[in-house]
């Protein structure tokens, strides 16, 4: 936990009692939490020593357990589910690096069968992030279920990392064709292992060649992580009614040609996964659900997606790790 913002040393290892629930919440004992940017840069604020909106905060939005407590309202048998958890720590002091966390029962949701926590504590922020940046801009069924993105043509920008690896997979089990940009041979194995059919290394190959090259027609959805350095290939490749989902930013302004966007109708959305409507998030649960039973979400360096793990007491390493840009996913094992 920690008491103010800081540094990733500005995390504590306490004892704190055990959680009650509350109405509509049930009790996880979390087996692996999972470490986002989101959750370094909610503990780092905008410099060290600010006041938090609570006494004390245990950072973490995303982890896997077993359901060990219902409160009023929640079904007692929901008790012994095996789940993972999204948004723990959103508006909330209680994050999931810690051996016990109360949180909405609806954000508690069963894995399916087979599944490993570690899959769990991986989905959560990436995967609703993916899926918002995927179908935001779609016509027809707003469910992957549904094949919403079949027969379509996405771009993924940075396709080793968290959302990008949960995009490509995604957009795979959906029926889209997949063309992945990367910046090194390494993270284009990556790529590649999440299922891309395209990849292209952007510091070896001319990127709108090789984009044009795969879908001469052009993209119908770019998932974006970096919108400045890649402004110009954006608008260069975009098919008409197309969708540019931009889900990071940087420290530079966004220019956009108007004229050319507005000619094609291209759509360009903010995706911010905290703020998407409350619709958009419950459809996104629940085709993360039907994603994972149907085994086309996985971690791991075969399925492109490398794990980073810590133990609780390194939980400040973990933060490191991730602000320091790891190449894969990091999780904190807790129980």
């Amino acid at each position: 936990m920690y008491t103010e913002t800081g540094a990733p040393d500005a995390l504590k290892l306490v004892q704190r009692p055990d959680p009650a629930p509350g109405r509509g919440e049930v009790v996880v004992r979390v087996a692996v939490s999972g470490v986002n940017p989101t959750d370094w840069k909610s503990r780092r604020g905008s410099g060290p020593g600010q006041r938090l909106a609570f006494p004390e905060v245990v950072p973490n939005q995303d982890g896997a357990g077993t359901v060990v407590a219902a409160g009023a309202d929640v079904a007692p048998g929901r008790v012994g589910e095996r789940v993972w958890l999204w948004e723990a720590n959103w508006q909330r002091a209680d994050g999931t690096a810690q051996e016990l966390v109360a949180l909405p029962a609806s954000h508690a949701v069963p894995l399916p069968e087979g599944a490993s926590f570690d899959l769990g504590a991986s989905l959560g922020i990436p995967a609703i992030t993916a899926h918002r940046c995927l179908t935001v801009g779609s016509e027809g069924p707003a469910s992957l279920g549904a094949r919403a993105l079949d027969r379509r043509t996405v771009l993924v920008a940075g396709g080793a990392g968290a959302v990008g690896h949960a995009a490509i997979e995604i957009a795979v089990w959906s029926g889209a064709t997949v063309i992945s940009t990367v910046s090194s041979p390494k993270k284009a194995v990556l790529a590649s292992a999440a299922g891309a059919h395209h990849v292209v290394n952007y510091r070896a190959q001319e990127v709108e060649q090789a984009v044009r090259a795969a879908a001469p027609n052009g993209v119908d959805v770019i998932v974006e992580v970096a919108p400045v350095p890649n402004a110009a290939l954006d608008a260069s490749v975009i098919a008409p009614n197309g969708t540019v989902s931009i889900y990071a930013s940087g420290p530079d302004d966004l220019a956009i040609a108007i004229r050319p966007a507005m000619t094609i109708n291209a759509r360009y959305q903010f995706v911010f996964v905290y703020t998407m409507p409350a619709t958009a998030k419950e459809q996104a649960v629940r085709d993360v659900q039907d994603a994972v039973a149907a085994r086309a979400l996985r971690v791991g360096a075969e399925a492109g997606l490398p794990l980073h793990r810590f133990p609780l007491e390194r939980t400040a390493d973990a933060h490191a790790a991730v602000e320091g840009n790891a190449v894969g996913k990091v999780l904190i094992d807790v129980g």
